[in-house]
């Protein structure tokens, strides 16, 4: 046990210097920097036009904005806490302080949802702008539920604890039974037996196209016949939204906890405000709600100086208000018992789980997807409120997002997914037939990070754009001359050439395939690099007058995003672009291998790969990678392409 104290102590000041990296970083970025500087580091939408206002759920507004100007790069996304503030017309003086929630950003528009019912007037005045916000409250959370589970000796959260960190065994009850689901395979199905037999703590260890969602859903409907509710968590708001689509497919009732803002547009029925406001006696709550707000301004309507009467008079309306308050709370209590007696699943990302909503409910059974990506003091945030824990995830694919490089490198980047499966192994569950990519894309994977243990489904052996088209390819750039090149203001790397070589390549493929059969079979296609800064060029050159017009029919088929941007989906044809070449062999953040097994992993039917050997052989990983494509006759030199 005091080894266990003794980590969890360590991991509570590792994250005390994630938080204070994360807040230094964006006080970087935005403390007593002007607006353009602000806009410059991408932490603020200045001038922007309001396009529309509407009504939301539950008496929220939602504006939508556009900015007019180029946008710099930025770090605006969906879930993000933002301020408004305006330039007053007449002083130039800066207001500001309402703050909302973006709903999506989409190039140069944003939608976001304020949490008031009527625009103020100053936000149609002047000049309007807006600022991004550092949230804390979600570290302050993680802090909370660290100290908790360090303080737990007995009860289900010390029982969790020391099995979860290894110090007890996981205990399993061989009693129960699991009938196999003819629609899963025979790992699936031991995952599921797996999961039915856990007294403490189960596994899904699902690498690249196995179905780790398909199966978890399944145990999520098996659980809720053996448990009246369970809670889904995930450590993003993407992810929870993909597990609520399935569950919610499967006519399972979910009760989507969360931010209207941060739910995805299809699934904002399932939200508690949803809810609220489709249940049969909401428009006699909002009756109310007026009636005592009409009656609290005629109380406020009486003044100081009046004799026994007007006091009299004054009290009996503040009590007309008090009792109009306390009948309006209690029929909001009986909306939301009633819609949580109909809930099966309560489903929020990691950090949701601490949230009002969920106070007080304690659950038999807690299922965490995406696992292997959520830091492990927010993973333990759901756990705090359950009897029995469910990890579904990928230790070889994407780790947690670590800002502070000391905190990453002391062990924060080790997520509590990572040190169970290591520790309970026991516990874990191997999915091993994967759906999406032929044997030829899927070996390298199943060789480097799974034990050769993957086998490509047969339905896979028809992945393929055309007979004549190679499934694997590597085009080696060495000696081309293409080079890296390091963006001023990012510190992002970029390699142009590389760039438009990629770009040729796709339109190369597009002429010999026939961009017909891309439309009629909707195959869509992900160009991929680890480099924002690439990104960013390749969206340029992109946009390109002669460029746009050839990618203009699949300009909906197509997206170009970071390997971050891809965790989790897949693509017909992917291209990826590796950017790095230099003389030193430097590959800086592309050696963090599980990051490349994302890249390597998404594509469906074809996998181009370019990247500069005397660069990349350099590195292990790179040089086993092209021993590889060369036994599988996938190499190809730049020199065959030299046309473009």
């Amino acid at each position: 046990m005091t080894n266990i104290q003794e980590e969890l102590k360590f991991t509570k000041q590792l994250l005390r210097l994630e938080w204070k990296a994360d807040l230094e970083q964006f006080r970087q970025k935005t403390q007593s920097k002007s607006i353009q500087e602000r806009k410059e580091a991408g932490t603020c939408w200045y001038p922007v036009q309001l396009v529309k206002v509407k009504s939301g759920l539950a008496d929220k507004l939602i504006v939508e904005i556009i900015c007019p100007e180029k946008l710099q790069s930025h770090g605006f996304q969906s879930g993000k806490t933002v301020a408004f503030f305006s330039n007053e017309k007449f002083t130039g003086k800066l207001r500001a302080g309402l703050n909302g929630v973006i709903n999506t950003v989409r190039g140069n528009y944003m939608a976001i949802t304020l949490p008031i019912e009527h625009l103020p007037e100053w936000m149609t005045e002047g000049k309007l702008g807006v600022d991004l916000m550092f949230d804390e409250s979600t570290y302050k959370q993680m802090d909370q539920a660290l100290s908790k589970v360090m303080k737990a000796e007995e009860g289900r959260l010390g029982k969790l604890k020391v099995i979860l960190l290894g110090e007890e065994d996981a205990s399993f009850d061989k009693s129960i039974s699991h009938h196999p689901d003819p629609a899963l395979n025979s790992s699936q199905n031991d995952a599921l037996a797996k999961v039915a037999s856990a007294r403490d703590l189960a596994i899904i260890h699902g690498p690249p196209g196995t179905g780790k969602t398909t199966t978890l859903v399944a145990a999520i409907s098996a659980g809720i016949k053996r448990f009246h509710q369970v809670l889904v968590c995930a450590p993003s708001n993407a992810a929870v939204d993909l597990l609520v689509e399935k569950l919610v497919e499967k006519g399972i009732s979910t009760l989507r906890i969360g931010h209207p803002a941060r739910v995805d547009d299809d699934l904002l029925s399932q939200t508690l405000d949803a809810k609220t406001s489709s249940h049969p006696v909401y428009q006699d709550l909002k009756s109310l709600r007026k009636k005592a707000d009409h009656l609290k301004s005629q109380a406020k309507k009486y003044k100081r100086s009046f004799g026994p009467g007007e006091r009299k008079q004054r009290e009996i309306a503040w009590e007309q208000v008090r009792l109009m308050k306390e009948e309006v709370r209690q029929l909001e209590e009986y909306i939301q018992l009633d819609i949580y007696q109909n809930t099966q699943v309560f489903a929020c990302t990691l950090s949701g789980a601490g949230s009002p909503p969920l106070k007080g409910l304690r659950f038999p059974v807690v299922y965490i997807d995406e696992a292997a990506q959520g830091m492990e003091p927010a993973t333990w945030i759901p756990i705090l409120s359950a009897d029995k824990v469910v990890m579904a995830g990928d230790h070889c694919q994407l780790p947690p997002t670590i800002k502070s490089f000391e905190a990453a490198s002391k062990g924060l980047k080790e997520t509590l997914f990572e040190k169970s499966i290591s520790r309970q192994p026991h516990s874990a569950m191997m999915l091993l037939t994967q759906y999406r990519m032929p044997s030829l894309i899927m070996g390298f994977s199943s060789s480097h990070f799974y034990q050769n243990r993957l086998e490509a489904a047969p339905s896979t052996f028809a992945h393929s754009l055309a007979e004549d088209q190679p499934v694997l390819q590597f085009i080696d750039t060495a000696g081309s001359g293409f080079q890296e090149h390091t963006d001023k203001e990012t510190l992002s790397t970029m390699n142009l050439e590389e760039a438009k070589f990629a770009l040729a390549r796709l339109v190369d493929t597009l002429k010999s395939i026939g961009t017909d059969m891309f439309l009629l079979n909707q195959w869509n296609i992900g160009i991929i690099s680890p480099y924002r800064a690439q990104i960013e060029l390749l969206k340029e050159l992109a946009e390109e007058k002669a460029l746009s017009a050839l990618l203009k029919p699949v300009k909906e088929l197509l997206t170009i995003d970071t390997i971050d941007g891809f965790q989790g989906q897949e693509r017909d044809l992917v291209i990826i672009s590796l950017v790095r070449s230099n003389a030193d062999g430097v590959i800086g953040f592309l050696a963090d291998t599980r990051r490349m097994n994302v890249a390597l992993t998404r594509a469906k039917r074809q996998l181009i790969v370019i990247g500069d050997s005397s660069t990349l052989g350099i590195h292990p990983f790179y040089k086993e990678y092209l021993t590889y494509v060369e036994e599988n006759n996938c190499y190809s030199s730049i020199y065959e392409w030299m046309e473009y």
